[in-house]
C-alpha cells in the first residue's frame, strides 16, 4: 500500500458495526449498547464525520490457549447455523451453504454524523415531463439532502444550471427552501446570493435560516436590501411568530446596485453563533460581525428565507442563488452501532462439517482485530482517507477511502453504474473474459451494488460477474440480480405482502430491497443492496449501503432512515435477506 498503511488505515476503521453475537440464536444473551448520548456528546465541528474506534482490549481475545476447548452444536432453525463455544462464551457461528462466518472479538463502535457538502445547482427544476405533483422545484442537494420549498405558491421556485431562485412576485409573504435533515446542531454554513433588482417602496430581505423547526420557529441571518442601495445585517429569532432582534442592525455597504452577490456565514457552536456577512467578490472579513447566544433552538433544519416587506412596489423581485454550502455540521443524535461482532469469509462454503482445519481457522480469527467484512465497509464512508495499492492490475489506484454515488445528470439526479473497478478508475477482466474499462466520471464513486462488490467481491475475494450470472458462483453486478444469484444462502424472502421477519438476520448478510427509487431505467422487483451491521443504540437494526440521496455509502438517514424497523422507506420495501 501506498499514500496510507491499508492496516493502519483499516484497524482505525476496524468496526464498522454489526450486532452482538448474541442475537444470533434465541439462547444467547440480549446485546449491550451504548446510550445514544455518547457518541452525541462528544461530537464538534472538527470531529470526524465517521469513525470506528474499540473499547478496551481483553488480552484474553489474542491467545490460542485463552480459547481452551472447543465445543460445537447446530442451532434450530433455517438455515442450519453451527455455533462454536468455548466452556459458556460463544466464539463463532457458521451458517451451511455461506462463507460467512460471525465470531466475537474486541467490542467496538461505529459513528457517521453529517457531512460537508456544497450545493451549485447543476440542474434544472421544475422538471416539466412530471406531472405537477411530482415537480421538485429545488431537487436535492448533492449529498445534503432534499430540499423543501414552502410558500406562497410553488412556482415562485425554480433552478437553472448554476443558480437557484425564489421569485418575489407578492409582498409580505415569507418564502422558504430548507434542506430535509432536522437533526442539526451545530453548524458552519453559508449561502451566496443577490438579488435582481434594487427595491422600490420598501426593502427585501433574503435570510440564512438555521435551527429551523417551521415557518414560524427558526433562527436566521438576514440581509436587508433597502431602497437606498444600503445593505444591513441582522440576527433574529422567530417563536410563534414573534420575531426578536438578538442583534442590532449592522449596516455592511450602502450604494449597492442590482445583482450584487452576498455571502452569510453562520458558524454555531452549542449556544453560541456567529455570524458575517460580505460582498462575495470581496474577500472574507476575519471578524465576526456578530457574536451572540442563545438557546432556543437546540437542532433543526438549514436553509433559506426570502422576503419583500409590504409595500414593496416593483415586483416580481427575484433571489437569485449560486450556492449554498455546510462546511461542517453534527446531528444531535449521530447514528451509533456498538458490538462485538466481526465477519470473516472462508474460501469455500461451509458444507456443515467440523473439521481439524476448520478449527484452527476459528483460532486464528477468534478476537482477532485484523480488517474484516464490516471494517472494510466503513473504509468508504463520508471522511475516510485515501488508500491505494501497489497489486496488480491496480497498481497505484485507489481502493479505499470517502466514496461518492455517482455523477450528477442534467436534472439534478445520480448516474448509476459505478461498479467497484470504476471507482478505482481501471479497466477489469472477469472469469468469463468480458472485459469493462475504466470510467473517468465515475472515478471515486460506488453505486450500491459496486459498493457491495467492492466490499465482498475485489476486498474479500468473492468472485464477481460481468453481468447477471445465473450460476451463483459469482455476485452479479445489479442488485434485482443478486437477490436470485448471490453465491450463498437465503435467509428469508417477502411473501409478497409483508417485508421478511429476518429471525436470523447477522453482521455482514446483503439486504435486497424493493425500494422503486423511480428513476431506474429498468423497472425492477429488487432495485437496492445494503449490508447489514447490527442495532443502533436506540435497537433500531442500521445498515449500509451507498445512497443516491447521501452521494455515498452511508448509514444514516437522508432520503429515508437506513433501517429496518418502524414504517420508514427501507422497513416497508425489504424483499430479501441473503447470506454470502
Amino acid at each position: 500500500m501506498s499514500t496510507t498503511s491499508r492496516r493502519t488505515v483499516l484497524a482505525a476503521l476496524a468496526g464498522a458495526a454489526a450486532v452482538p453475537l448474541g442475537a444470533t440464536s434465541a439462547a444467547a444473551s440480549p446485546p449491550s449498547t451504548v446510550p445514544a448520548t455518547s457518541s452525541a456528546a462528544s461530537a464538534s465541528l472538527g470531529s470526524p464525520r465517521s469513525s470506528v474506534t474499540l473499547g478496551p482490549i481483553d488480552p484474553a481475545y489474542f491467545t490460542d490457549v485463552s480459547l481452551g476447548t472447543l465445543t460445537t452444536a447446530v442451532v434450530p432453525g433455517t438455515p442450519e447455523r453451527l455455533e462454536v463455544t468455548s466452556g459458556s462464551r460463544r466464539i463463532a457461528v457458521l451458517t451451511r451453504g455461506a462463507r460467512t462466518v460471525v465470531l466475537a472479538g474486541p467490542r467496538r463502535t461505529f459513528t457517521e454524523n453529517k457531512q460537508p457538502f456544497a450545493d451549485d445547482f447543476r440542474r434544472t427544476l421544475p422538471d416539466p415531463d412530471l406531472p405537477v405533483a411530482d415537480r421538485a422545484y429545488w431537487g436535492t442537494s448533492p449529498a445534503g439532502g432534499s430540499w423543501s420549498t414552502l410558500g406562497p405558491v410553488d412556482t415562485d421556485y425554480s433552478v437553472v444550471p448554476g443558480s437557484a431562485a425564489i421569485a418575489l412576485t407578492t409582498d409580505y409573504a415569507s418564502r422558504h427552501a430548507t434542506l430535509r435533515d432536522d437533526g442539526i446542531t451545530d453548524v458552519d454554513v453559508r449561502s451566496t446570493a443577490g438579488f435582481d433588482k434594487v427595491p422600490t417602496g420598501q426593502a427585501c430581505s433574503y435570510a440564512l435560516s438555521f435551527g429551523y423547526q417551521d415557518t414560524h420557529n427558526n433562527y436566521r441571518a438576514r440581509l436587508s436590501f433597502l431602497t437606498t442601495g444600503t445593505v444591513e445585517l441582522r440576527v433574529e429569532k422567530e417563536v410563534a411568530d414573534t420575531v426578536t432582534q438578538l442583534t442590532a442592525a449592522t449596516t455592511l455597504a450602502t450604494g449597492v446596485p442590482a445583482g450584487t452577490e452576498w455571502t452569510v456565514r453562520v458558524r454555531r457552536e452549542g449556544a453560541r453563533i456567529q455570524v458575517k456577512a460580505w460582498r462575495t467578490d470581496t474577500a472574507e472579513p476575519a471578524a465576526w460581525a456578530a457574536d451572540v447566544t442563545d438557546t432556543t433552538f437546540a437542532k433543526g433544519r438549514v436553509g433559506l428565507r426570502a422576503l419583500a416587506n409590504q409595500g414593496c412596489a416593483n415586483l416580481p423581485v427575484t433571489l437569485v442563488v449560486s450556492r449554498f454550502q455546510v462546511d461542517a455540521a453534527t446531528w444531535q443524535q449521530p447514528p451509533t452501532v456498538t458490538h462485538d461482532s466481526w465477519v470473516r469469509v472462508l474460501t469455500a462454503p461451509f458444507d456443515g462439517n467440523w473439521t481439524s482445519a476448520l478449527e484452527q481457522t476459528v483460532r486464528r480469527w477468534a478476537g482477532s482485530p485484523a480488517p474484516d467484512v464490516l471494517s472494510h465497509a466503513a473504509a468508504f464512508l463520508p471522511g475516510a482517507p485515501r488508500v491505494t495499492t501497489s497489486a496488480t492490475p491496480a497498481t497505484g489506484s485507489q481502493v479505499m477511502g470517502e466514496a461518492g454515488y455517482g455523477y450528477l445528470d442534467p436534472r439534478g439526479y445520480r448516474y448509476e453504474g459505478a461498479d467497484f473497478h470504476e471507482y478505482m478508475g481501471i479497466g477489469w477482466t472477469f472469469p468469463d473474459g468480458t472485459s469493462t474499462g475504466p470510467s473517468t466520471r465515475q472515478a471515486g464513486n460506488l453505486d450500491c451494488s459496486g459498493y457491495t462488490r467492492m466490499v465482498y467481491g475485489y476486498h474479500m475475494g468473492v468472485p464477481v460477474a460481468a453481468g447477471e450470472d445465473t450460476s451463483r458462483t459469482r455476485i452479479p453486478r445489479q442488485s434485482r440480480h443478486m437477490a436470485d444469484y448471490t453465491p450463498g444462502t437465503r435467509i428469508d424472502r417477502t411473501d409478497g405482502t409483508n417485508p421478511p421477519a429476518a429471525e436470523q438476520l447477522q453482521p455482514g448478510d446483503l439486504l435486497l430491497f424493493n425500494a422503486d427509487s423511480g428513476d431506474d431505467t429498468v423497472t425492477a422487483t429488487v432495485d437496492h443492496v445494503g449490508i447489514y451491521l447490527g442495532p443502533d443504540s436506540a435497537g433500531k437494526r442500521r445498515f449500509l449501503s451507498s445512497r443516491k440521496t447521501g452521494n455515498g455509502p452511508t448509514m444514516s438517514d437522508l432520503g429515508g432512515a437506513s433501517l429496518l424497523d418502524g414504517t420508514g422507506t427501507y422497513a416497508t420495501a425489504l424483499h430479501t435477506v441473503h447470506r454470502i
